[in-house]
């Protein structure tokens, strides 16, 4: 096992921005600091498809209003694995509504409407999957229901992120798992920041997806929230009173700060920070 992962340093957002890629300028809309990229779900189930299975590995992260909140009130330190982010994926109908009032379009694509498709439509049964997080009999439904034939799995300990060499274990994994599909099921923001890990590491390759408990959803363990209440913007509500212990906080205390930070970003305008070196440049979607 190689040595352990060094976390990345407290920077504040304004310090940090990744350069534009090559692509056109209007590629990426920038929205509460974050570059998301304006695809909806059939194009980026086809963008990940096309990618060889072999090419150096990338990531996709799908930031929701408890990401927002975390980046810009009380982790600034995550922002560069935000940034180095192959995809930034809207996971959020209420980040969608409020972008679309300031005249943004961003196309809603949740984690785990990618990850159902992804394994309905896109992965082979003799496809590599690698799947950090996650207990064994949520692994085994999900290869059962899908006929996988090449899973590896790993579950780190809780708490991992805090010991640099259960972190550089789990990134590890992710490498040496050569996987074309990589799904880190480890909660925000381990999962971000192991992706960014496995990013900069010698010979790692295929395409990571940031998708938290979506595999609990495909293995039928948690049920998501009705399509109409997805489509109301009240998903939020549903997850809170399936488990009021555990999201009180989330949804009644943090996730309303968003409303105050969309207010504080619209007052200053879309902030002009300076790029990242060019070795941490964001790549076009084909790279």
């Amino acid at each position: 096992m190689q040595g352990a992962i060094p976390m990345p340093a407290v920077t504040a957002p304004s310090q940090v921005r990744a350069a534009r890629s090559t692509a056109p300028r209007n590629a990426e809309v920038e929205f509460l600091e974050l570059d998301f990229t304006p695809i909806d779900l059939s194009r980026a189930l086809e963008t990940v498809l096309e990618r060889p299975a072999s090419a150096p590995f990338k990531y996709i992260v799908t930031p929701n209003v408890d990401h927002v909140v975390r980046l810009l009130r009380r982790r600034s330190d995550l922002w560069p694995a935000y940034r180095d982010a192959w995809m930034t994926l809207c996971d959020s109908r209420i980040l969608a509504r409020l972008a679309h009032g300031d005249g943004r379009e961003l196309p809603v694509v949740t984690g785990s409407d990618l990850t159902l498709q992804l394994f309905e439509q896109g992965i082979a049964p003799e496809d590599s999957v690698a799947i950090l997080g996650g207990t064994e009999a949520t692994v085994a439904k999900i290869v059962e229901r899908f006929g996988l034939r090449d899973v590896r799995h790993y579950n780190p300990p809780m708490g991992f992120i805090r010991d640099p060499r259960e972190t550089a274990r789990a990134v590890r994994f992710v490498v040496d798992a050569k996987a074309r599909y990589s799904f880190l099921a480890v909660g925000s923001p381990q999962q971000e920041i192991v992706a960014r890990g496995v990013a900069k590491a010698r010979g790692a390759q295929g395409i990571g997806f940031c998708i938290g408990a979506s595999l609990e959803f495909l293995s039928g363990e948690q049920e998501r929230a009705p399509a109409m209440i997805q489509q109301m913007s009240l998903e939020w509500f549903f997850r809170l009173c399936s488990n009021p212990q555990r999201m009180w906080r989330r949804y009644l205390i943090e996730g309303p700060q968003i409303f105050r930070i969309h207010q504080a970003w619209r007052r200053r305008g879309p902030s002009m920070l300076p790029a990242l070196p060019a070795e941490n440049a964001r790549t076009p979607l084909h790279g």
